[in-house]
């Protein structure tokens, strides 16, 4: 082959290659690196089978999902939320649905805000099980070798949380959740959060367009990002005062989400 029809062909090719990449940013729900790891990294049921995963907030949204989906893979599990009777029926359901038995799933409730109780949880899961994997982890255990964090940066997530949300009354919450269909379904958060624990990814993005692009822009165009927030800032308070999502008012015109 000529040199000439080499780099006619690169410069035939390079744009095509541009527009499929920008097609498939468009249509990404999570970084790249994470979604080369779905494609091509190691599966969670290879990896996280029989480990011992201690998962916070367990009762609801991301936290219950990830009880669910960890049960089906045969690690062992430590449920902790503040109200013992979710966490309860969160572990009845992991028994129902899950691959586990009732001696390998831990209930342990407790306020994570309570520093103090952190100790004798910690000592608790370590007389049950011997070890663990914690869903939260503070950075300063880098300072610990073959402990590995994984930060997570999940965008809007179907899921409780906007229920309990505060408004502009600080004994007052939502209430009601609105039309969550625009977000990312919990289900597809927790898999690919299963995807970077398996591959030992140190930091992902999961989230929907537009705001995946949103948390590029911020990453490596923050004052462009600083003009986008600004612009809707005032409209997401004035949203939430009313008791509803923040971000329902220009987004429900999204492509919907299945559950």
């Amino acid at each position: 082959m000529s040199w000439e029809l080499a780099l006619w062909l690169l410069a035939l090719c390079a744009p095509l290659l541009l527009v499929v990449q920008l097609v498939r940013f468009l249509r990404a729900d999570g970084d790249l690196t994470l979604l080369w790891a779905e494609w091509q990294g190691r599966r969670p049921e290879w990896e996280l089978t029989d480990m011992v995963v201690w998962v916070t907030g367990a009762s609801s949204g991301i936290g219950e999902e990830l009880a669910y989906q960890l049960s089906k893979l045969g690690v062992y599990l430590v449920l902790s939320a503040r109200r013992a009777q979710e966490l309860e029926r969160v572990k009845r359901r992991c028994l129902e649905n899950g691959n586990l038995k009732g001696k390998d799933i831990l209930v342990l409730p407790f306020d994570l805000t309570d520093r103090s109780t952190h100790e004798a949880a910690t000592k608790a899961v370590l007389q049950e099980f011997g070890r663990g994997f914690f869903n939260a982890l503070r950075t300063e255990l880098t300072a610990y070798p073959g402990i590995i964090i994984s930060n997570i940066c999940p965008g809007p997530v179907q899921s409780s949380i906007v229920k309990n949300a505060l408004t502009e009354e600080v004994t007052k919450i939502v209430g009601r959740d609105g039309d969550q269909s625009y977000k990312m379904s919990t289900s597809r958060c927790v898999r690919l959060m299963l995807i970077s624990m398996a591959n030992d990814l140190k930091e992902v993005w999961i989230a929907d367009q537009p705001f995946l692009l949103l948390g590029y822009l911020w990453q490596y165009m923050p004052t462009w990002a600083w003009w986008i927030t600004n612009k809707f800032a005032n409209k997401r308070i004035e949203t939430f005062k009313r008791g509803m999502d923040a971000d329902s008012s220009y987004f429900s015109t999204l492509r919907k989400k299945s559950n």
